[in-house]
C-alpha cells in the first residue's frame, strides 16, 4: 500500500518549521545583521564600500531597530531588515526618504509635517545571504521574492521556503510599526516590486516620482489602518505568529507627544 501524501506545508507553517525571527537587541545579533549587509550590499552589489571589520553600518543605525532571521536548522541567518525611526527628541535624526527623496514627493499624497517624529519609521537595508536565494538573473537586487536558492545543503522542503524569506522579513518590521504604534511605514523600492507587496495584502501607496536611488525607485507608504487589514489569509497567519514572537522579545513604551498632556 502506498503511503499517504503529506499535504504541503502552508506559508506560516513552513516559515515556523524552518525559520525564527530574532529581535537584534544584542552587539552579537546587530553585528550578524550588519555582516549580512556587507555581504549583499558591500560585496555583492558593490552599492557601498567594502568595510575592514565587514560590517555594513550607518548613522541610521543609531536609531533603528534590527530583526534577522535565523534558520533554525543551520543556525545561520537568513536575512535582515530594520526600521529607522527618528527620534522626537533629536532634531538632526531623519530618515533616508527625508534625506535624498523629499523633492520627489507628490506634494498633493504627503507632507512630511503630518507625522510627528516617533510615528512613522522607514524599512531600509532588507538583505538576503547569496545561499538563501537563486544567483541568476538577480543581478542588483538585495533579496527576490519569487525565486528560491538551489544549494544542494538545504533539502528540497527547505528550499520552497525561500521566498517566503522577504516577505517574512517585510512582515518583520511591519510587526514593529505595529508593536511602536506608528500612524505609517514609509520604503523606497522599485514600483514593480510594491506589485509583488499588494498581491500578499501589503497595499504599499505611491507618493512620490520614481529617482534613481540604487535603481529605480519611489517612495511608498503604508498607513496604520492598513498594516495588516488586507493580509492575504495565509500571509496574515504568518504575520500573526510573527508579531506575537517579536512582542515576547521586546520591551517597548508607545511614542507619547508631550502636547496631548
Amino acid at each position: 500500500m502506498e503511503k499517504s501524501q503529506q499535504p504541503p506545508l502552508t506559508v506560516s507553517q513552513g516559515f515556523q518549521q524552518y525559520f525564527r525571527v530574532r529581535f537584534a537587541d544584542t552587539q552579537a545579533l546587530r553585528h550578524q545583521a550588519f555582516k549580512i549587509r556587507h555581504n549583499v550590499y558591500c560585496e555583492e552589489l558593490a552599492w557601498e564600500p567594502l568595510r575592514k571589520d565587514s560590517l555594513e553600518t550607518d548613522s541610521y543605525d543609531d536609531y533603528s531597530y534590527h530583526v534577522v532571521l535565523q534558520h533554525l536548522a543551520s543556525k545561520n541567518f537568513a536575512g535582515s531588515v530594520r526600521i529607522i525611526i527618528p527620534s522626537p527628541h533629536k532634531n538632526n535624526d531623519v530618515t533616508p526618504f527625508e534625506s535624498y527623496c523629499l523633492s520627489s514627493i507628490n506634494d498633493d499624497l504627503f507632507d512630511i509635517d503630518d507625522y510627528a517624529k516617533g510615528t512613522f519609521g522607514e524599512v531600509s537595508r532588507i538583505a538576503v545571504p547569496t545561499s538563501f536565494r537563486r544567483r541568476p538573473k538577480e543581478a542588483d537586487h538585495p533579496y527576490i521574492i519569487t525565486q528560491t536558492s538551489n544549494s544542494h545543503v538545504f533539502t528540497e522542503e527547505e528550499r520552497r521556503q525561500f521566498p517566503n524569506i522577504a516577505i517574512g522579513l517585510y512582515l518583520s518590521a511591519l510587526a514593529l510599526a505595529e508593536i511602536c504604534q506608528h500612524q505609517a511605514m514609509f520604503v523606497m523600492v522599485e514600483p514593480r516590486l510594491s506589485r509583488h507587496l499588494i498581491r500578499v495584502g501589503l497595499p504599499f501607496e505611491q507618493i512620490g516620482d520614481v529617482i534613481e536611488y540604487h535603481g529605480k525607485r519611489a517612495l511608498f507608504r503604508l498607513s496604520s489602518q492598513n498594516f495588516s487589514s488586507s493580509l492575504a489569509p495565509e500571509v496574515k497567519d504568518l504575520y500573526d505568529i510573527i508579531i506575537a514572537d517579536l512582542r515576547q522579545q521586546m520591551t517597548l513604551l508607545p511614542y507619547c507627544d508631550p502636547t496631548d498632556k
